[in-house]
């Protein structure tokens, strides 16, 4: 029911190979709930969208409650899919990279800058140690741009939710890391897109902003590859 989860279900919804579950039924944080779960529909793999994400300030006003959902959660549910051997695809995020120089390929040294981007770099630690998994680290944004500002000088390669919900079942046979973004630009351009109004700002006026990347953008390289071989 997350903001991308809404979108997915609207564009998969006509593929009966799919199953949407919520937090109702499928809490990452009761691991016994999860094991019932995974029984009863024996799937080939788990979609891994549950989490705490935003706003931003959250994982450093609770680090206790960033660290259960994002990091415990994830722990548990790559526990309960190891011992079926199926399938964990994670949603990570661009920053777990230092932000600073861009063009991260998903060898590149890690470095997150934030409370957000540790606890999903914590989420990944789990799901690297069970081979039978895929992360995708996405650079991705609602559709239309939603906030009233945009921070300045920023450079990133955003793509919107519906375009990662379009080739996410491209990707779902492989295994590793990809990183997942469009095209490389400013993410005020970006925004301007789709919202004409936005206003630019710098992070710094905002009241407990936490530290933000100056330049998060992705080397896409390797899932170009991926997207033309499946073309």
């Amino acid at each position: 029911n997350g903001r991308f989860g809404r979108i997915l279900r609207q564009k998969l919804r006509k593929k009966k190979q799919f199953i949407f579950l919520d937090k109702k039924n499928f809490n990452i944080l009761k691991p016994y709930q999860i094991k019932k779960v995974l029984l009863k529909f024996k799937p080939f793999g788990v979609i891994h969208l549950a989490g705490l994400s935003r706003p931003m300030i959250l994982h450093e006003q609770n680090p206790a409650e960033s660290i259960c959902t994002n990091i415990i959660g994830t722990s548990n549910l790559v526990v309960e899919c190891s011992k079926l051997n199926i399938k964990v695809i994670y949603f990570s995020t661009q920053y777990v990279y230092p932000g600073t120089k861009g063009n991260y390929l998903e060898s590149s040294s890690l470095l997150p800058m934030n409370n957000y981007a540790w606890s999903k770099l914590g989420g990944e630690c789990a799901v690297q140690m069970y081979k039978n998994s895929l992360i995708l680290r996405i650079n991705m944004s609602e559709k239309p741009w939603v906030h009233k500002y945009v921070f300045k000088n920023i450079k990133t390669n955003f793509l919107y939710h519906d375009e990662v919900a379009k080739i996410l079942p491209k990707l779902l046979n492989y295994k590793g890391i990809i990183n997942v973004g469009g095209k490389n630009n400013s993410i005020l351009k970006f925004a301007k897109k789709t919202n004409k109004s936005v206003k630019t700002i710098n992070y710094k006026q905002i009241k407990n902003q936490p530290i933000m990347p100056i330049n998060s953008t992705l080397n896409i390289s390797k899932l170009n590859r991926i997207l033309k071989k499946k073309n």
